[in-house]
């Protein structure tokens, strides 16, 4: 059976995945793959509704464990109706998240436990991860300042955490690059758009022969 190669691009808030996403899928294109593009959480109407609820401001009680089921829940549905399609379709799937923002930021940030909130996900994807993770490491400051200096973006329940909060998300995301440094590549995401994008570029050049090799 055909199988195609699975991307998650990870970060905190202000991190620029959206246009480093956008930059990937072309590049891609580029290179004659084809490539299917989306988001955690939502992708599809179920997962979308529960991404309403997730990050609804007005939400301010949720309790962590609660927030960490409903990503994994909306993970699954995403999973078996959009991803593993595509993947089965020979396709290189980008997806803006996976399971490594459920372990830093409710594992690590949120103070429920990385093994206990991977314990979650694992009944959840079953196994399924992706095969590269590229990890935009911003400071929370500059992440932070950048959204709050576009005017344009809409500011969820999770923009409003205190800053304390990002620098857990942060280190948890460091803790998970030691855990797993042949699948997450770190890039320094606190420089300009055209550096960051150019070391992605190498990276996926990097990846050319694994991608290539999946689609014969």
């Amino acid at each position: 059976m055909q199988t195609g190669y699975f991307i998650s691009v990870e970060g905190g808030e202000g991190a620029g995945k959206t246009s480093a996403i956008a930059m990937m899928v072309e590049h891609l294109e580029r290179k004659g793959f084809g490539v299917l593009s989306t988001r955690e959480p939502g992708g599809i109407p179920i997962a979308e509704q529960i991404r309403q609820v997730i990050l609804d401001r007005a939400n301010t009680e949720m309790d962590g464990r609660t927030e960490a089921l409903l990503y994994a829940a909306a993970r699954r549905q995403h999973l078996t109706q959009k991803v593993l399609p595509a993947l089965r379709a020979g396709k290189a799937v980008v997806c803006d998240r996976f399971v490594d923002s459920s372990l830093a930021y409710q594992g690590f940030a949120r103070g429920l436990g990385i093994d206990e909130v991977w314990s979650i996900n694992d009944f959840a994807v079953e196994g399924h991860m992706p095969d590269l993770t590229i990890w935009l490491d911003v400071s929370p400051e500059v992440g932070l300042s950048r959204i709050h200096a576009d005017a344009g973006r809409e500011i969820n329940r999770l923009d409003l955490e205190k800053q304390e909060f990002h620098n857990q998300v942060r280190e948890g995301y460091l803790q998970l690059q030691e855990r797993f440094p042949t699948r997450i590549v770190s890039i320094d995401a606190n420089r300009d758009i055209a550096s960051i994008h150019e070391e992605i570029r190498q990276v996926l050049d990097a990846r050319t022969s694994l991608l290539s090799k999946n689609r014969e």
